[in-house]
């Protein structure tokens, strides 16, 4: 077991009443235990947790008013990943795929996996089935992509970031995403907070349906899988977006920050390509 603090502040200049709604809550489930949870908003405005799709993601919706506001989210996770040995891990046959699994095979928002198609064959459809074959893709997304902050928008796509080859974490996962989907893999999109991520902020990254359950993958490298906390889980960004605004306010600083508590945890040090961590 992990135990991991994570927390963020926003800042905003809100110009006239505005609706925020906040991923920023860590989601609960059987392998994250929330042991503590503040959420603070100064000055005080009301804040709504609701639980939003079948995932259980967990929104902040705050009604503000206008002027400076700061909120302050902080909480400690008891993380229980199942850490197996990957080298045996096979791909599903779609006929035995669940049914709620299908619409990860689909295209979506960010992720045009229908366009790529000849292309994910062509790359890889000659490798070995299975979990090595879902590190190639992320091999072939780091090696090809430059991590550039700031080099792409709220509407770039996977086919967007193919064509400039630079992007950010969210855009490393739609790639991959769609690549594996093409590939006839399920595939979605998680945000959430990474320990030893440089620099600190919220993180993307995504997960790959495999034997059975879900494995965590994350093509940008920056931080080891067995350190990540998971946020929210979607089709893609647009599911799982940090913060959605109705009104006009502006983001006038932010703070993010993941800590393992457990000294010398090796899980959450370092990355084992021959392990496939599960936290779903």
């Amino acid at each position: 077991m992990s135990i991991i603090n994570v927390g963020c502040q926003l800042n905003y200049n809100v110009r006239s009443p505005t609706v925020l709604l906040l991923n920023l809550s860590v989601c609960r489930n059987s392998h994250q235990t929330v042991t503590s949870e503040t959420l603070e908003v100064r000055p005080f405005q009301s804040a709504e947790e609701c639980e939003v799709g079948p995932l259980g993601n967990r929104i902040v919706r705050i009604n503000a008013s206008p002027g400076q506001m700061s909120i302050n989210y902080l909480a400690t996770v008891e993380l229980r990943s199942d850490v197996v040995d990957s080298t045996n891990v096979n791909e599903t046959n779609y006929e035995q795929l669940p049914a709620d699994v299908l619409s990860y095979l689909n295209p979506s928002r960010y992720c045009e996996s229908d366009k790529l198609y000849r292309f994910a064959f062509e790359e890889f459809g000659h490798l070995l089935r299975g979990y090595s074959r879902v590190t190639a893709i992320c091999n072939w997304t780091y090696e090809q992509l430059s991590y550039t902050p700031g080099s792409t928008g709220p509407t770039t796509t996977a086919c967007d970031v193919l064509l400039q080859r630079t992007g950010v974490c969210r855009d490393y996962a739609h790639v991959a995403i769609s690549l594996c989907r093409a590939m006839g893999i399920p595939a979605r999109y998680v945000s959430g907070y990474a320990v030893n991520l440089q620099p600190p902020d919220f993180h993307g990254f995504f997960e790959a349906y495999l034997d059975k359950r879900w494995f965590l993958f994350d093509a940008t490298r920056l931080a080891p899988v067995g350190g990540f906390v998971r946020i929210g889980t979607g089709r893609d960004a647009a599911d799982v977006a940090f913060a959605t605004l109705r009104g006009e306010a502006e983001s006038t600083g932010m703070g993010v920050w993941a800590n393992k508590a457990n000294l010398g945890d090796e899980q959450v040090d370092s990355d084992n390509v021959q392990s496939g961590v599960s936290s779903a």
